[in-house]
């Protein structure tokens, strides 16, 4: 099985940073203001809400969350009954609430681009790793499931 290129936990982090930066260094327009900016913060805490039970809940069950090993269990409850990918899910919230915190509208091109690679480069290939590790199992639960939400 073909290994990804990156990481995907490091280039979300390294997206928040570049978000800050982008709005710090090329801040085209203001587009959110005080106090609703302060929505934003909510929805990044509750983007990583997904991803820190999603880590915790993996190790329990003795399995890996990283797209980088062999998949051991096929997961289907919690969080897994309302999304296929509920931690980039979470990423993605993430870093919309990150960008409606700082308000500028460039900060809003880093999200997009986030889940159009995530959705076109790194979903269809972990689908597969599941597909080949779980055959109909996983398969009749991706037609019950959708990708996102």
């Amino acid at each position: 099985m073909k290994k990804l290129a990156f990481n995907i936990a490091d280039a979300f982090l390294a997206l928040i940073i570049l978000e800050i930066l982008l709005h710090y260094l090329l801040p085209i327009k203001q587009i959110i203001f005080s106090p609703y900016n302060y929505m934003g913060i909510i929805l990044f805490v509750i983007g990583w809400i997904p991803n820190i039970w999603l880590g915790i809940h993996f190790r329990e069950i003795g399995t890996s969350i990283s797209s980088k090993e062999k998949p051991k269990k096929l997961i289907i409850n919690g969080l897994f009954r309302l999304s296929r990918n509920p931690n980039y899910l979470g990423m993605a919230i993430a870093l919309f609430g990150e960008a409606i915190f700082l308000g500028s509208l460039i900060t809003f091109i880093l999200p997009i681009i986030f889940i159009i690679l995530i959705d076109k480069l790194t979903i269809p290939y972990e689908e597969k790793a599941m597909e080949k590790s779980f055959e109909s199992k996983y398969l009749k639960y991706k037609k019950t499931v959708r990708r996102w939400i």
